[in-house]
């Protein structure tokens, strides 16, 4: 009976830390004060656990140099040092923090020396392992293989658990509080510089968080916002300028009140139409790009969708509204967006890098 109550509140602990935000925790600095990570609102954090005597610690260079090329652009790098591995952080924080600046004339924050595995563990470390679990070693590079490999000699199932493996594992968070990615000791640093660029740039940043929303709060988006939104669409490149596309926003509700079990009940809804025979679906599909990027940076969520095509065209209940997108003569509808406030926050799903070749 004790096991199962001790159980019990270890579940009850994990669901309560699962639940934070990382601007809930509180972290010791090199002093020994209290720092809420609250006060890195709106930064990019890289979250690194360290050691000064690893054959990794030459990564301290390569992670100076990343902030002295972002840090103005919003990237912070938490530096954590760690002795649990290979007792590879001996010393005290400050005897660390004179070496790193010794060495590698280090400027970005180092906070107390903690614990990032078992009971002792920092709870910034079990929810960070909570949000991103361990994803492997790159087979490809000799470095993971020999990490592979003697990990495996200690536990031959150490690749099932979210444990942090060894120093120098990092994760990035992005702006808004996300964990985005971890990253192992092994990992490229050049990766990881591509996912910085792409979280420091607004543009890129943007590109990144926008995701499919299908559900929506029940509240129409103002009028000014879909003209900006339209703006950015018109905006989009089209071949020779033609600018061949009808586009149609519909605020008025009486109208989606007849078509929105099929347009999952978006407050708002944007028609694109293009030439009936198909040559500048491309021109079409570009301005969707732009205004679903657009929406973004407004807080609010999108949708392209094809589906209700035929209902919308065809079916008696969409008469009314049909009728009502005017679509020139020999246009045809070519998608809808559903456009409004998210009552979602949709995971990333992972991309297959792979498809990417690059021919130098």
């Amino acid at each position: 009976m004790k096991k199962f109550f001790t159980s019990l509140c270890l579940m009850a602990c994990v669901l309560t830390v699962s639940a934070q935000s990382i601007y809930d925790f509180k972290v010791k600095d090199d002093e020994g004060k209290d720092v809420s990570l609250a006060d890195y609102k709106g930064k990019v954090l890289l979250i690194v656990n360290t050691a000064t005597r690893c054959g990794f610690t030459p990564q301290y260079k390569e992670l100076e140099a990343l902030y002295e090329k972002y840090g103005s652009e919003g990237l912070e790098i938490l530096d954590f040092p760690c002795n649990q591995f290979g007792q590879q952080a001996p010393g005290s924080i400050q005897e660390i923090h004179e070496f790193c600046t010794a060495n590698f004339a280090i400027r970005f924050p180092q906070f107390d020396k903690i614990e990032v595995n078992g009971a002792n563990e920092s709870p910034l470390y079990t929810w960070l392992k909570a949000q991103k679990g361990f994803g492997g070693f790159d087979a490809s590079d000799p470095r993971g293989k020999m990490m592979d490999g003697m990990l495996r000699k200690q536990d031959a199932d150490y690749d099932k658990k979210s444990d942090i493996k060894w120093n120098f594992t990092k994760f990035l968070v992005s702006r808004d509080g996300q964990v985005l990615q971890r990253y192992e000791p092994t990992d490229k640093l050049s990766d990881i510089e591509a996912a910085i660029q792409m979280q420091v740039n607004p543009v890129m940043s943007n590109i990144m968080a926008r995701r499919s929303v299908r559900k929506y709060l029940d509240k129409p988006v103002e009028h000014e916002k879909l003209e900006a939104v339209a703006l950015a669409g018109i905006n989009a490149p089209s071949a020779m300028n033609r600018q061949n596309w009808a586009v149609r926003i519909i605020e008025n509700q009486a109208l989606l009140a007849d078509v929105k079990d099929m347009c999952r009940h978006a407050p708002n809804l944007i028609c694109v139409c293009a030439p009936a025979d198909g040559r500048f679906d491309l021109d079409a599909g570009l301005m969707g790009q732009n205004m679903m990027l657009a929406a973004q940076t407004l807080g609010l969520g999108t949708c392209i969708q094809t589906g209700p095509i035929r209902f919308l065209t065809t079916n008696e209940k969409a008469q009314a509204f049909r009728e009502s997108l005017d679509i020139p003569e020999g246009y045809k509808l070519l998608y809808v967006i559903s456009i409004g406030y998210p009552d979602e926050q949709p995971a990333a799903k992972p991309r297959d890098v792979s498809k990417v070749k690059y021919i130098q």
